[in-house]
């Protein structure tokens, strides 16, 4: 059964616990258990050193073994240990290792034996899992340049000599989510990251997550869903203890009943759990994936699209059906997908729901499903939501969205994705068809201020709206080599419906007219989220940074002046389109006054926006504007902030994520100029 590792010397069998800094205090106290070459079993307890010994006449080798359970007096480890789901055998010494820390940050293993260490002693790396029973809820084993000789009973002790074994910390990297209902800078790049996970794997005889490395730090680009994608995006990460990761519940067939083969069709696995990638809505069955996982402060659903426009085509004159859980209207192929992911979720929120706060993300279709689930949520189960959404269409009625006006919605839109611009049951018919109304391009004006729309809600189906607080990211191009941002909530129509503007240009433009509608200019302007929203919320969260810093705004007086002088001469040219449709003597009376008033509310509109961009000169944003709830923990944000910084690709220097070379109007720009 055992192996004689070295020749005896030491007149007494001792061995002792070490923690990754050479400590020998983690593991004061712990009751032990030895098995010696008989089968015998030995109780025993460390000392205050951490030092264990075994009694003279007991014959060796041994296999040493903690089975003592913790005491449960810990709130998390209550909770884990006693839920009726997937309760976790925790022991008292994987509490005592998720309590120390690595001596080298990044997890690695030490590389030499601690110089505080008898040379003439045995010295073995080990892990938690090398020393208890039940192993199947621990991370995977780690390399050593140290390895013990271990077995089902435990690690193997040599007779005669003193053991010292160094026990690896259970310490985990946890996504920074800030529960906070405030829009955060760090939440908006975190969560837009975590969007992605829809698209994450189980593999392998447990069907773990690739993902969820405790001690490896992923990025988006081990994420990859973009074949194009060159740059990887790091979440910062908390260190914590093990148990208070986002957790994958584990897979023993032996402890958990769920997890027998024998029960078939039904078993649990944590893929199961935790993952849906079977959602089919809409007459092209389009599919969407569902991610969901918990630590002891929130519940995280991440939804995630798998399917284009095009996939959705004949879906596209899909009626509004009634919300039952609920008031309003909502789009019928989104309602069914947000149905199938809630299964899921209301299954898993009974398993490990106990008041945390749920985050819910998604991008494009995925955002519109969010919405749809968070409302479902709130209403069924009536809990704390939180839903931060990427390029989501529109998905419901007016009804449905006053009725959702307690859910707490950040919707990000990027300046030239169009799918924002539309509904949820969006046209394929030829714009003729349609009454678009006047189409008015902007001449003398810098990109992302072209095109106006009179009439484009009408267009694009008024019953849809959109509902949670805009973050429109827009980026502004002052020369080839010189570039920044502005994220608002402007009001003109011009800049929010940007993107879907320019679609309706190019449709009206064609010749022959285009049978196939917006669909094939919706298609084109689909962007991989990692592409296109995931840089945007990095450069936003740079910016921030920035500006915390030099206790700056977040706009320049350069950025303020160059908006500014876009929206003045759009202003102007909307005048000159409304007095020339009220001279004109062409269409209907009826024709005429719609489109003076549709012109005449987007001066209004320019006018308001004008005043929210002169506002923003005076918004220096706070610690908590950037980094939400952590801003009142800065050991922990200095500790994470310093981990993602090491990499190069999250500090690099690009020139959207800056502030522009304010040099020229450093005096200031006149009140009156900027409200002109």
């Amino acid at each position: 059964m055992f192996t004689r590792l070295r020749q005896s010397r030491y007149s007494q069998t001792r061995f002792q616990l070490i923690d990754d800094q050479g400590g020998s205090t983690a593991y004061a106290w712990l009751a032990f258990e030895l098995v010696d070459q008989r089968g015998r079993r030995h109780g025993g307890r460390l000392d205050a050193s951490g030092v264990g010994r075994v009694r003279k006449g007991v014959e060796g080798p041994f296999a040493l073994m903690f089975r003592q359970l913790h005491d449960a007096s810990n709130g998390l480890y209550s909770r884990l240990m006693g839920r009726t789901h997937y309760p976790l055998k925790i022991t008292e010494l994987q509490v005592r290792a998720e309590r120390t820390r690595f001596l080298d940050r990044s997890g690695a293993r030490p590389q030499s034996k601690p110089p505080c260490i008898d040379p003439d002693s045995d010295y073995y790396q080990i892990e938690v899992r090398h020393l208890v029973e039940h192993v199947s809820h621990l991370p995977p084993e780690a390399g050593s340049l140290f390895p013990v000789e271990h077995g089902p009973l435990g690690v193997h002790i040599a007779e005669g000599r003193h053991t010292v074994l160094q026990v690896r910390p259970l310490r985990a990297l946890c996504p920074l989510l800030s529960t906070d209902p405030q829009f955060c800078a760090l939440n908006l790049y975190q969560l837009a990251l975590m969007a992605a996970l829809g698209n994450c794997s189980f593999d392998g005889p447990a069907r773990m997550s690739r993902v969820q490395d405790p001690f490896g730090e992923a990025s988006m680009m081990g994420w990859r869903t973009s074949p194009e994608q060159a740059k990887s995006y790091y979440p910062l990460y908390e260190d914590v203890p093990y148990s208070a990761r986002l957790e994958i519940v584990p897979f023993d067939p032996v402890l958990y009943p769920a997890n027998d083969p024998l029960c078939g069709m039904a078993q649990e696995t944590p893929s199961s759990v935790h993952y849906r990638g079977d959602i089919r809505f809409g007459a092209q069955g389009a599919g969407a994936q569902v991610f969901v996982s918990h630590n002891d402060k929130v519940v995280l659903v991440a939804v995630r699209s798998t399917c284009t426009w095009s996939d959705l085509s004949q879906d596209a004159e899909a009626p509004q059906v009634p919300f039952e859980e609920g008031e309003g209207q909502v789009h019928g192929g989104f309602y069914d997908a947000a149905r199938q992911a809630y299964e899921l979720v209301d299954r898993y929120m009974d398993k490990f729901h106990w008041g945390q706060a749920v985050l819910i993300c998604g991008h494009s279709q995925g955002g519109a499903i969010g919405l749809i689930l968070a409302q479902m949520l709130i209403q069924l189960r009536a809990c704390e939501v939180q839903l931060y959404t990427y390029g989501a269409p529109r998905a419901a009625d007016a009804t449905f969205v006053r009725a959702a006006q307690g859910l707490v919605h950040q919707r990000m839109v990027n300046h030239n994705d169009p799918v924002p611009g539309v509904p949820g049951s969006w046209m394929s018919r030829p714009l003729s068809a349609c009454c678009a109304g006047t189409v008015l391009s902007f001449v003398n004006v810098p990109a992302g201020f072209g095109v106006f729309v009179a009439g484009l809600s009408r267009l694009l189906a008024e019953p849809y709206q959109h509902h949670g607080t805009l973050r429109h990211f827009m980026p502004l191009e002052f020369a080839p080599e010189m570039r920044s941002h502005v994220l608002w909530d402007p009001l003109s129509k011009t800049i929010t419906q940007h993107a879907v503007s320019h679609a309706v240009l190019e449709q009206k433009s064609a010749a022959p007219e285009s049978e196939g509608g917006l669909k094939p200019r919706v298609d084109a302007g689909q962007p991989f989220m990692i592409d296109s929203y995931i840089p945007s919320c990095w450069a936003v969260l740079r910016r921030s940074q920035q500006a915390l810093q030099t206790r700056c705004s977040l706009v320049t007086e350069r950025e303020v002046l160059f908006v500014d002088q876009a929206l003045e001469h759009v202003a102007q040219q909307l005048r000159v389109k409304y007095r020339e449709v009220m001279t004109c003597a062409g269409g209907t009376f009826e024709e005429q006054v719609e489109a003076m008033n549709l012109l005449m509310r987007e001066m209004s509109n320019v006018h308001k926006t004008r005043k929210r961009l002169y506002l923003l000169r005076f918004r220096v944003p706070t610690r908590a504007d950037v980094y939400g709830q952590y801003a009142q923990q800065p050991g922990v944000l200095a500790e994470s902030l310093e981990r993602w910084e090491s990499h190069s690709e999250s500090t690099r220097i690009d020139q959207l994520a800056m502030a522009p070379i304010d040099e020229l109007f450093a005096g200031g720009v006149p009140v009156d100029h900027l409200l002109a």
